[in-house]
């Protein structure tokens, strides 16, 4: 819980220092963050969590390699390649992955953990709503503005988003509904393909 609250206030910090003005898609991520704080000081400790090196290195990658393109960006500029679209994808992001964690509420964490099995909402449709977000922004983002050092950050991280599915799996294979859940959503984290 306390690194969770440590996390989230970090990353406020550094949303309000990196974004010179704030739009309606800001405001959605800052109230995501806002949420998670409050799951921080409420939830209850997990039946079980991956604490093994490889998931600490891919949350730590997971966690970071958006605000490194932010700062790569500042030092090499990026191009843009649809802006206009690249801000839908960031809004529809932002609104799935809004509705990820109210679905999910005090069973949200850092690390892969056991609190519960989210089953309604998004999770009805892939097993990783939240991860689909993050996939669907940086797409979105890169739109917006990339150059080949966003794109091996978003490599990066997308490695350590499907190490991460890995992890969170293991731990989550032991719930008692995990079978039937894995039998009603078949997809991970596109519709259709995976």
């Amino acid at each position: 819980d306390l690194l969770l609250l440590g996390v989230t206030l970090a990353e406020l910090a550094l949303l309000f220092q990196l974004t010179p003005t704030f739009t309606l898609v800001d405001w959605i991520y800052v109230s995501q963050h806002f949420l998670v704080l409050a799951i921080a000081l409420t939830r209850r400790p997990p039946q079980a969590q991956d604490h093994s090196l490889a998931t600490s290195a891919a949350v730590i990658v997971a966690y970071a390699y958006p605000y490194a393109q932010v700062a790569y960006l500042r030092w090499v500029p990026g191009d843009p390649a649809w802006a206009e679209g690249g801000l839908v994808l960031v809004t529809l992001a932002a609104c799935l992955s809004l509705a990820s964690l109210l679905t999910l509420g005090r069973w949200f964490g850092v690390r892969p953990a056991l609190r519960g099995l989210a089953t309604a909402g998004p999770y009805r449709l892939v097993r990783h709503p939240m991860y689909l977000a993050y996939l669907i922004a940086d797409i979105g983002y890169n739109l917006q503005g990339w150059n080949p050092g966003t794109v091996l950050l978003v490599t990066a991280g997308w490695l350590s988003l499907l190490y991460r599915i890995h992890a969170e799996e293991c731990v989550l294979s032991r719930h008692v509904d995990w079978p039937r859940f894995v039998a009603q959503v078949r997809y991970r984290l596109v519709p259709g393909v995976w």
